[in-house]
């Protein structure tokens, strides 16, 4: 089995979780609970998922990345669990595209640790051959817009009650960027 990506960048690192994690990566995400709340999308209540372990967490992130369907990453800053960032919902074929999406620890926003965290996944996504990422962000979340503007993303519309978020569905502004755009700027090449 290859081994799982990992990707470093001055003071920060992305990797994959493992079940050695589970205490740490629960008290994060029990912290950040409210922080989360307006912009994490989860389940509508008609949807009956079961409750998963987090060792079943872990698993299914394998599965995704072996069989490239998702490119899930924890945000390591220092050390410390602080966050996470995806690339998920890949199609290959005629379309070679996916999704970004990423969230921080209160505590570390405004730091400019998701930009850069974000460009090193899109990064990784473009090089193992994916064409086009989108990030699909609610409208008054401001930090999250200035994110998609700063790598370069391009803003291309609305696509109305398109997640179930906070409990409703919401409207989202979609922002793409393929992989033949220059990537310039302090964010691309790991440097930021």
């Amino acid at each position: 089995m290859a081994r799982d990506p990992e990707l470093v960048a001055p003071g920060l690192r992305l990797r994959v979780l493992r079940p050695r994690d589970e205490s740490e990566w629960l008290a994060l995400r029990s912290r950040n609970r409210d922080w989360l709340r307006p912009w994490e999308a989860t389940l509508p209540p008609e949807a009956h998922a079961p409750d998963m372990t987090f060792r079943a967490f872990t698993r299914l992130e394998r599965r995704q990345r072996r069989e490239l369907s998702a490119l899930p990453f924890a945000i390591e800053v220092d050390g410390a669990l602080q966050g996470r960032v995806a690339v998920a919902g890949i199609q290959w074929g005629a379309q070679r595209s996916a999704s970004l999406g990423y969230w921080i620890d209160e505590s570390h926003a405004g730091r400019g640790i998701v930009t850069r965290a974000a460009a090193l996944a899109a990064e990784h996504a473009f090089a193992i051959g994916l064409h086009r990422l989108e990030i699909a962000i609610r409208p008054e979340n401001a930090a999250s817009r200035r994110i998609a503007e700063k790598l370069g993303f391009t803003e291309e519309g609305l696509r109305r009650s398109y997640l179930f978020i906070d409990g409703g569905w919401r409207d989202h502004i979609v922002f793409a960027r393929t992989q033949d755009e220059p990537r310039i700027g302090r964010y691309w090449g790991g440097d930021g």
